[in-house]
């Protein structure tokens, strides 16, 4: 197999091929290869080759076959429309753009005279892309254990669009809309976008360096190794374990609130900057001021030249700012010019807890609670049970919403309601590593039901109430004998 087209493409050749699909309503089954084959020149990936009949072989081809089974003992030959192991199960569908009529969801055959087999845009569509999502999953489920699971699967409905979903714990139980609610669907206009062709070539090539918490992982332990250094320092220097912890956080947080919109953009790190080559006193008078404000929250400072929200929880209250040696504060520095967007909240709970246990202090920066040791625990307890009831409250509500029945839309509210009703406890919970992760994950999922409501079903924004049912921190309850740590 030879690669073809790279992903920098002329323009004119995205544009042809846009337009050549976007008017294909024809069997998927008919259009399919050619249009997945056309796709893999356009991101600069090899084309699939025809199934054999070597399992082994077959890694990266058309037509797969799999077995299923029946639940009476009995096994059924399956194919995937198109496999490569290691990196995606892809479940192809072909809908229409007429109006004219309500045609019948996949699997059956279409009137003569129509083509495609559901309405873009109506319930039908959106209950068969989910059934051929769940189609997909069931494949994954199918093929060779020595295969493992494909971190990612693919939906498309050939000429209109792709719908992702990925699982990078490879668990096969917990594929979920990638990269977010607002984003896995990608239009086939979307292809203009050099970086929505990265990301697709990357599902074809290396899918786990998609993965965000890996990226989150890596960048925060490059930043936390830095932080380390200064921690010793300060230790070093006489300063004690918890006020040492407390300042960190404290440094922690301002770099996080500037990445994220609490704090205007870059002041943390500009008023850093201006302190190279003062006096230390200096710089531990401009950081309490800032926190102080942070504390109380102003109309206007002279620190941030903007004003300052006010910052509850007592993070703040106590503003305690310690002085550093010119190359600490270099450190810091840089440390801060990370992209804190991307630094993994969980893993950083990790650090606080070495900084605050003597036993562990010599591990600063060096080990962590990986996510996916905290995501062994959430997974099976708490968020696979629920995404198993979503899909089955999903599938009611879709069937009910095609008979046009107000019942869909409630029983998809009540399944957000419940959700926004649980109370997870965390008996010993540290920093509340495992607390975050779960609230993560149950954000995720809440952002799909509201896609569901909001973007499928058309529910006004004003009926979900999101003011008073929306999945949130005091959800999420601990018990913890450190103090500092529960803070």
């Amino acid at each position: 197999m030879t690669l073809s087209r790279p992903l920098a493409d002329p323009v004119d050749s995205i544009d042809a091929f846009i337009e050549r699909w976007a008017a294909s309503e024809a069997a998927e089954r008919a259009s399919f290869p050619l249009f997945a084959a056309e796709l893999c020149d356009l991101l600069g990936v090899a084309r699939p080759q025809g199934a054999t009949a070597d399992p082994e072989r077959d890694r990266y081809c058309f037509e797969y076959a799999v077995k299923q089974a029946n639940g009476d003992g009995t096994y059924s030959t399956r194919r995937i429309d198109l496999y490569r192991k290691g990196c995606f199960v892809m479940e192809a569908k072909q809908g229409s753009n007429q109006r004219d009529a309500q045609l019948p969801l996949f699997g059956e055959t279409a009137p003569a005279g129509r083509k495609g087999t559901a309405v873009r845009g109506t319930n039908a569509w959106t209950a068969a892309m989910q059934r051929a999502r769940h189609q997909a999953e069931d494949y994954a489920k199918a093929v060779p254990v020595g295969h493992g699971w494909p971190p990612f699967i693919i939906v498309v409905d050939v000429g209109h669009c792709f719908e992702l979903y990925a699982d990078f714990s490879l668990s096969g139980k917990n594929y979920a809309q990638f990269p977010d609610a607002q984003s896995f669907r990608v239009p086939l206009a979307g292809l203009r976008d050099p970086a929505i062709r990265a990301r697709l070539a990357a599902i074809w090539t290396a899918p786990q360096s998609l993965d965000p918490a890996a990226h989150a992982a890596e960048v925060t332990r490059q930043v936390s190794q830095r932080l380390a250094v200064i921690a010793r320092a300060l230790e070093a220097d006489g300063h004690l374990p918890e006020l040492v912890a407390a300042f960190l956080m404290r440094c922690l947080f301002s770099m996080f609130a500037e990445d994220v919109g609490l704090l205007p953009a870059g002041c943390f790190t500009k008023l850093l900057g201006q302190m190279r080559g003062r006096e230390p006193k200096q710089f531990v008078h401009a950081l309490e001021t800032l926190w102080g404000e942070m504390d109380r929250g102003v109309p206007f400072s002279s620190t941030a030249n903007n004003p300052i929200l006010r910052f509850n929880g007592g993070l703040f209250k106590e503003r305690t700012a310690l002085p550093l040696k010119p190359e600490h504060l270099g450190l810091l520095i840089e440390a801060a010019k990370a992209d804190w967007r991307q630094v993994e909240p969980a893993i950083f709970g990790t650090f606080l807890e070495q900084a605050l246990d003597a036993r562990e202090r010599q591990k600063l920066g060096a080990e962590f609670t990986p996510r996916r040791w905290v995501e062994r625990l959430v997974m099976p307890t708490i968020i696979e049970p629920l995404r198993e009831r979503w899909r089955m409250v999903q599938a009611i509500a879709l069937a009910e919403a095609i008979r046009g029945q107000h019942a869909a839309v409630q029983a998809v509210k009540d399944f957000h309601r419940e959700l926004c009703g649980l109370r997870i406890l965390d008996p010993a919970c540290g920093t509340g590593n495992f607390l975050y992760v779960t609230m993560e994950h149950l954000k995720r999922l809440e952002g799909e039901i509201l896609d569901l409501l909001y973007n499928e079903l058309q529910e006004p924004a004003a009926s979900l109430e999101l003011e008073r049912f929306t999945v949130d921190p005091h959800q999420f309850l601990g018990l913890e004998i450190n103090p500092r740590a529960a803070r």
